[in-house]
């Protein structure tokens, strides 16, 4: 075995939607494609129950990031204790990603820049910079900057910064 070719591939599990989430993130995230897509046969019908020809999984990536979407039905759901990190340079790229993975998900959004999209994944939009501010050494800094973000559901970075640099 040749561990230097390991390759990780995060397989979320849907009931019915593989297809179309795939089709969302493709359409979300730059430089993503849906790269296969294998339907269930009769083979083992007695088992998955599922109709011949419909979606088993579809595999698709997101900026190089490697998903299998798998319809295994609705024996299992997805819990904020798994989540997706997007690290984003910009306030507009933070508004970006939260705007279009919000839309038609959860309302009753969580703080710290996480939210639930119409599918049920956990996704947390976190502008880079907010990571310098978390780890500084200035503790009084970090702090604030942590308090800051505690208070939001979309995280705002120049509200970080203010914070931050103690001028709110």
């Amino acid at each position: 075995m040749s561990f230097d070719k390991l390759t990780l591939t995060t397989c979320l599990w849907f009931d019915g939607q593989a297809e179309e989430a795939a089709n969302f993130y493709v359409s979300v995230f730059k430089n993503s494609k849906v790269t296969h897509i294998q339907r269930y046969s009769d083979a083992g019908k007695e088992f998955h129950g599922h109709e011949p020809g419909t979606v088993l999984v579809v595999e698709f990536e997101l900026n190089r990031h490697r998903f299998v979407g798998l319809n295994g039905g609705p024996n299992f759901k997805f819990s904020p204790a798994t989540s997706f990190m997007v690290d984003c340079d910009t306030q507009e790229e933070v508004d970006y990603y939260w705007d279009k993975l919000r839309e038609g998900g959860d309302e009753a959004t969580q703080q710290c820049g996480w939210l639930a999209d119409k599918y049920g994944v956990s996704w947390q939009i976190v502008p880079r910079v907010l990571k310098d501010m978390l780890s500084s050494p200035n503790k009084e800094k970090a702090d604030r900057a942590t308090v800051a973000m505690m208070h939001m559901h979309k995280l705002d970075i120049a509200g970080l910064q203010r914070a931050f640099e103690g001028t709110v």
